[in-house]
């Protein structure tokens, strides 16, 4: 009888037990709750960024669970320190993710006896230490912030892609090495075998700093005696010359010139050089043909001997004309 007594009570007493750590694990459930809405009222409106390494001028968002008035949003310094409330000395932000940050910050405040055994939560807000440049012959130029993997193609995406001005490369130019005054290492990336797929090692890997930059295609000008004048773009240097001009401009007028002109620019208007072009033997293929480069302009003066010539005989011919029907027609 004894026995059982005992054994109900051990059982009473056992059950006692087990609710008293249910509700204090309820409660303790409940302050965490309860400290996570404060928190959250103490950094309204945080937005987590993908994990990235954190540089100069970044916004975070530090929570120190249970102590609000620890937690608070702070900008990196452009050395790449935070000042926390209550710590004597700055924390090395840069170059660490939020990951690593949050062990670092919780040492800190346990090595100054504020807190015991603190959590700490630290997500980036806004990135401004990555910033990719897309520049030039783009849809939408633009600067923004890299926060993951992103690739040469996705930047160019993010432009809208290339414009109908594109010319046949991309310069992608590397940041600036941290103490140096050089400018970073500039890759000409052609366009074709970029977007064509042909060579995947093209589409570089941007860490930010890289500035991406589009040139607009060159373009030669053809003046003169051609049925078609105008501007014309220069789709590959290589393939660009005198006969292609001509095919452009939809040929030589009746009294054109035999020799042509190229007009260059040797790096200013004041230097402008004067080539001549045997246009003639070009034509007989008794000369080759004659590349142009971009800005080039190619001028085919008028034949004033032909035209003259061209002109009396026309003089004549309406004459003879006149007079045999017996009218006499006289221009001048």
């Amino acid at each position: 009888m004894c026995s059982s007594m005992f054994i109900n009570v051990r059982l009473s007493c056992l059950a006692s037990l087990c609710l008293g750590v249910a509700a204090l694990q309820a409660a303790a459930g409940s302050a965490l709750a309860q400290s996570a809405v404060q928190d959250a009222d103490a950094a309204p409106g945080a937005l987590i960024m993908p994990s990235a390494p954190i540089g100069p001028d970044d916004l975070l968002n530090i929570t120190v669970y249970g102590v609000p008035a620890l937690s608070r949003r702070t900008r990196v310094s452009g050395g790449g320190d935070i000042d926390l409330p209550m710590l004597a000395q700055p924390i090395r932000a840069e170059g660490l993710r939020p990951t690593e940050l949050e062990p670092v910050i919780a040492k800190a405040f346990v090595s100054s006896e504020i807190l015991v055994d603190p959590v700490i939560t630290v997500t980036v807000v806004e990135y401004r230490s990555r910033p990719i440049t897309v520049s030039g012959a783009v849809k939408k130029p633009l600067t923004f912030q890299e926060t993951g993997k992103t690739t040469l193609l996705d930047a160019i995406a993010k432009a809208d892609g290339l414009s109908d001005a594109a010319g046949p490369e991309i310069l992608v130019t590397a940041p600036r090495k941290e103490g140096s005054d050089e400018p970073g290492k500039t890759t000409h990336i052609p366009v074709e075998e970029l977007i064509g797929g042909k060579r995947p090692d093209l589409n570089l890997m941007l860490t930010g700093g890289e500035e991406v930059r589009v040139p607009e295609i060159g373009r030669f000008f053809v003046l003169g005696n051609v049925t078609r004048p105008g501007e014309f773009p220069i789709q590959k240097a290589a393939e660009t010359s005198v006969l292609k001009a001509l095919a452009l401009s939809q040929g030589l007028s009746p009294f054109a010139s035999k020799v042509a002109y190229i007009y260059r620019d040797e790096g200013s208007a004041a230097k402008r050089l004067e080539i001549p072009v045997a246009l003639q033997k070009i034509l007989d293929r008794k000369s080759p043909d004659v590349a142009l480069e971009a800005n080039d302009i190619l001028y085919i003066p008028d034949d004033k001997h032909r035209r003259m010539t061209a002109t009396t005989i026309d003089r004549i011919v309406t004459f003879g004309a006149g007079t045999a029907s017996g009218v006499l027609i006289w221009r001048r």
